[in-house]
């Protein structure tokens, strides 16, 4: 049998796919839940890759207290790289959605689409992998970490004793990640 070519469909997933089969137990209300969430995500995608754009392009969107809005205009104002890499190793890396260093000041902002609560400790975790990649003290730094979500910012700036504390446990986690790979 010849069978038929999909190139297009190469490398993609279906949403009703035999990998994820636990759609197959889903009544219709639960199959619009999770198809709903499932879109919700691709959107979320998609918003982070026109703000990696706009921010990139220097395009500001009219002030306004819109999450994109807010948060294209701030890495535009604050001189933001985007999508950034910070590296310690090949256990422990991460991509900042935006992210400067200027005078001693590091600034990450995270932008969030989803309506689900988030924690300040994914910035945080940046900022101790930007300092451990950089080889930076903390105590030498001030540090504003941002989350962008449903109109509304939430800012912290964390004490250098909160991301030494996560410099050490990459470190140590690492380790002894290395030696079970072993």
């Amino acid at each position: 049998m010849i069978f038929n070519k999909h190139k297009i469909l190469e490398g993609q997933h279906a949403f009703l796919s035999a990998s994820k089969y636990s759609w197959i137990n889903y009544d219709e209300r639960k199959l619009e839940e999770v198809y709903t969430n499932w879109r919700a995500a691709q959107i979320g995608t998609e918003l982070h890759e026109l703000a990696h754009k706009m921010i990139n392009l220097g395009v500001k969107l009219p002030k306004t207290k819109k999450t994109l809005n807010m948060y294209v205009n701030d890495g535009i104002g604050f001189r933001m790289n985007t999508e950034v890499c910070l590296f310690y190793s090949e256990n422990a890396f991460g991509t900042a959605d935006t992210i400067s260093f200027k005078n001693d000041i590091l600034r990450i902002h995270d932008l969030k689409t989803g309506k689900s609560p988030v924690s300040i400790k994914q910035l945080e975790i940046y900022a101790a992998l930007f300092c451990l990649e950089y080889n930076m003290n903390p105590n030498m730094l001030d540090i504003e970490l941002r989350i962008y979500q449903s109109n509304e910012v939430i800012v912290k700036s964390p004490e250098a004793n909160e991301i030494i504390y996560i410099m050490e446990k990459i470190i140590a986690f690492d380790k002894r990640i290395n030696e079970l790979k072993y």
